[in-house]
């Protein structure tokens, strides 16, 4: 039986994943409260009045700032508290809401980056807007949720010969159960998930975002190298497009 065996949203763009037991999806908005936020560098223009979609590379992400992984953070959707914990800095809370707070987290991240902010960055969120890496592309792939087949991951581990935490690609729901690599067929294919239908987007390209493992912080493989080495393709997960509001659970079943 393929199930759904984990689900995430990111709530800040390349900070901690936040575990849930249950996700309500929306077919206007997606995942609400996913990639809510980012932090753009310092030579980024992003008018929250007028939000453009843009390109990963205009934000903090982890492709280019492993040091983002070595971060436990949380942000509460309902008060926007971030707060973060570092094995070697002193803890960290500001509320985003505010002006003050969110000042008070961008200079947390100047003075943890340095140089790597490109200029004092700057917590930016728009209302309706979402920081995903697939905005750019349409506001349809904007609100998409992003699935890990567990079985292709470890289909790469075998490949590899070392052990991968799923975290690594960050989807937001991870399915067990299935055949390696069944998920890239998905694409203009219905999906039923629990009690929510879907439809296939576009497979999931990887960048060197993988690379860095989530636990130690450390950009310590080579995966879209590795994919395309072993399977001939650079793809590991899927988009789905939600068409109906509903709730899905840990557990629910899948029919693809």
């Amino acid at each position: 039986m393929a199930a759904i065996a984990d689900l995430y949203r990111y709530p800040v763009k390349g900070l901690s994943p936040e575990p849930l037991t249950t996700m309500a999806l929306s077919a206007t908005q997606g995942l609400p409260f996913d990639r809510d936020y980012a932090l753009a560098l310092g030579t980024t223009a992003f008018d929250p009045n007028r939000p453009e979609p843009l390109d990963k590379g205009y934000f903090l992400m982890l492709r280019n700032n492993e040091a983002l992984a070595a971060l436990r953070t949380r942000l509460d959707h309902n008060t926007h508290r971030l707060t973060i914990e570092h094995a070697e800095r002193a803890p960290f809370s500001a509320d985003l809401s505010t002006p003050e707070g969110r000042a008070e987290a961008e200079t947390y991240f100047a003075e943890y980056l340095g140089a790597a902010t490109k200029g004092p960055p700057r917590v930016v969120r728009a209302e309706g807007h979402k920081f995903t890496d697939a905005s750019v592309l349409s506001p349809v792939m904007m609100r998409a949720v992003s699935v890990i087949n567990l079985a292709s991951v470890r289909a790469l581990e075998a490949a590899t010969g070392r052990d991968l935490d799923p975290l690594r690609f960050r989807g937001n729901i991870h399915l067990d159960g299935l055949e390696p690599w069944v998920e890239l067929d998905w694409v203009d294919r219905p999906v039923q998930i629990g009690a929510v239908r879907f439809r296939g987007l576009a497979r999931t390209p990887r960048c060197a975002a993988v690379n860095v493992n989530p636990v130690t912080a450390e950009r310590d493989a080579n995966l879209p190298r590795a994919i395309r080495q072993h399977f001939g393709h650079v793809d590991l997960g899927v988009y789905l497009e939600v068409l109906e509001d509903g709730e899905l659970r840990i557990g629910d079943e899948v029919t693809a």
